[in-house]
């Protein structure tokens, strides 16, 4: 199934999640050395790096919704994203949930409890990414229906387009 949202020919969702996924995973590890006696500097990149990721985060899911409306209700495909969905929507909502109390207190740093629910929320973020993984490298979703190992560039005209057939 081709991805519904598009830019250059390639697929939005998949090139916004990294972000996210790399900035949330790296506040957790920031947040963990902060802990332990590292730079106090770290805690507050760590507060940052969780308000990017958020913002990161919620721009991938409405990317994602796109694909996920068109897959088509009853299949495998529909119950893998919508899993991934809500586990994506928990790893958003308990990340939401630490930033909201860093954003009040004293100090950006995190401690113990909080640091929990960041690692309980990595665990999350870590079997959603199978499961998205699963979508695309296994159900096909987002994938284009004309790719092969010599497909030509995402930039020219798809064989059907250039025939004028309706896509």
């Amino acid at each position: 199934m081709e991805s519904r949202l598009k830019v250059l020919g390639h697929p939005v969702h998949p090139m916004l999640v990294m972000f996210p996924v790399a900035l949330l995973v790296t506040a957790v590890l920031f947040d963990i050395v902060d802990t332990v006696g590292g730079p106090d500097l770290l805690g507050e990149v760590a507060y940052w790096n969780i308000t990017v990721g958020l913002i990161g985060g919620l721009l991938a899911a409405a990317a994602g919704l796109f694909d996920l409306l068109a897959i088509p209700t009853g299949t495998r495909a529909k119950r893998v994203a919508l899993t991934h969905a809500a586990a994506n929507v928990a790893v958003i909502l308990l990340f939401a949930a630490v930033w909201v109390v860093r954003l009040n207190a004293d100090s950006r740093a995190a401690g113990g409890a909080l640091i929990a629910i960041e690692v309980v929320a990595l665990g999350i973020l870590g079997i959603s990414a199978w499961l998205g993984g699963e979508l695309v490298d296994r159900l096909g979703v987002g994938v284009d229906r004309d790719a092969h190992l010599d497909a030509p560039s995402s930039l020219r005209a798809s064989s059907s387009q250039r025939m004028g057939e309706a896509r």
